[in-house]
């Protein structure tokens, strides 16, 4: 593989990873190179075959040094990862979790909003429009824990949950700090009622923090009443911090009554810039339709703009979300999940042609 770098611009680790990763990643390549030329940016796209493919041939996710080789990129951008073939667990702690927790990736960024056009599962039509902050790197997703006993009655499987002070108010001021630039409104997902220990320390840390934000409207949900609040009222809502499990449950759920997890966006940041961001569709490898050409490259284009953001291309990153906008707001190129007829090549095209 040949590295080399634009005298301007920025060098991004491509892994298009597994199924229709492969297959939307090239749209949303296309569009972010269209929509940054305009403002004079350029980018080098440097592709890794780390998948489940590369998992069967050679017994890991990714080479032992392949951490190293990400580590001097200005962004990752990532497809989809998983096949049938490995199992989930292999794949994740293998790829996903290693890159999130060796770059400090700890703010899973999940913004939730209902585009022009398209219809959700819900009989309102009130806008959606929230983001959910979901810690990233520690909370209920640990290592620490173990099986004994392995196929008797006396199996036993334990689980730890991992809450630490300075990852919860990380994620806190994000999340405060955010809220601050929106609707001023923050909600915390908790269990505290019955997850005593790590939940009333969530919550405590909620609070600590509320005090340095006094102009944001609090409030703390158990996690069950906050899923039936956005089904039932997701309008309501601006910003949810929530941990590493209930922000993963929360999202795809706002994304579902939203319209589609065809269309939701994700970003795992590291706060301080200090190692590369990766930016990934919440969607995953789809294998049931892989192959066939009609995967929703927009999750996969929103993605793109948010990484077009975080580097500091904010014009850039709307006029992607613009033609977002215009293409399901038109409503004659999309894909089957939205109801259409189209393939990905199709509403990518219909993406780039509808560019501010």
């Amino acid at each position: 593989m040949t590295h080399s770098t634009p005298p301007t611009g920025h060098r991004i680790a491509l892994l298009p990873g597994d199924g229709i990763g492969r297959e939307v990643v090239g749209p949303a390549v296309a569009l972010v190179e269209a929509a940054a030329s305009r403002y004079g940016v350029r980018f080098t796209w440097d592709e890794y075959e780390w998948n489940c493919e590369y998992y069967i041939r050679t017994g890991r996710m990714m080479p032992p040094d392949g951490l190293d080789q990400l580590a001097g990129y200005d962004a990752i951008f990532l497809g989809a990862v998983g096949d049938p073939r490995v199992p989930d667990h292999l794949s994740l702690w293998g790829l996903l979790i290693p890159i999130r927790r060796a770059f400090r990736q700890q703010i899973n960024l999940r913004p939730i909003r209902r585009l022009p056009g398209i219809r959700g599962p819900l009989r309102s039509e009130q806008p959606i429009d929230f983001v959910v902050v979901r810690e990233n790197v520690e909370g209920e997703y640990s290592e620490i824990g173990g099986r004994l006993y392995h196929g008797t009655d006396d199996e036993i499987a334990i689980q730890e949950s991992v809450f630490t002070r300075r990852g919860v108010k990380r994620v806190m001021r994000f999340a405060f700090e955010l809220a601050s630039s929106r609707e001023r409104k923050l909600a915390a997902a908790t269990k505290s009622n019955g997850i005593i220990h790590t939940m009333t320390f969530w919550d405590e840390i909620f609070e600590e923090t509320s005090r340095e934000f006094t102009h944001v409207a609090t409030r703390r949900v158990h996690m069950d009443a906050l899923a039936a609040e956005i089904v039932l009222r997701p309008e309501t809502h601006d910003v949810i911090v929530a941990s590493n499990l209930f922000g993963d449950i929360l999202s795809d759920l706002g994304a579902a009554v939203a319209g589609s997890i065809g269309v939701a966006p994700s970003a795992n940041i590291d706060p301080s810039g200090e190692h590369p961001s990766m930016f990934e569709p919440i969607h995953g490898s789809a294998p049931d339709i892989a192959g066939q050409g009609i995967a929703n490259p927009i999750a996969t284009c929103w993605s793109a703009a948010m990484m077009l953001d975080h580097l500091g291309y904010p014009d850039a990153a709307a006029d992607v979300v613009s033609a977002i906008e215009t293409v399901t707001g038109r409503g004659d190129t999309l894909t089957p999940d939205l109801g259409g007829t189209a393939t990905t090549q199709a509403v990518g095209d219909a993406l780039l042609g509808a560019l501010p």
